[in-house]
């Protein structure tokens, strides 16, 4: 699979990092562990945004469907 067979539209991932982003463009970091907490933290806040995730995923037109017991 090369490179030009990635396709961004069927990543929840790149969801997530876009939003990081956003959240970030505007700050001026002059350090590197500073701009590392940062995006710790844009994360963490995320991980307890079930409906943003849950947004990302929808953009991918994927369905998650739930595993069932043997």
């Amino acid at each position: 699979m090369g490179e030009r067979d990635f396709s961004p539209d069927l990543n929840p991932v790149d969801g997530v990092w876009a939003h990081v982003k956003r959240s970030l463009a505007n700050l001026a970091v002059v350090a590197l562990d500073r701009l590392e907490a940062l995006v710790r933290n844009r994360l963490k806040r995320l991980q307890y945004r079930s409906d943003t995730l849950d947004r990302f995923i929808a953009r991918t037109g994927l369905s998650l469907d739930t595993p069932t017991s043997p």
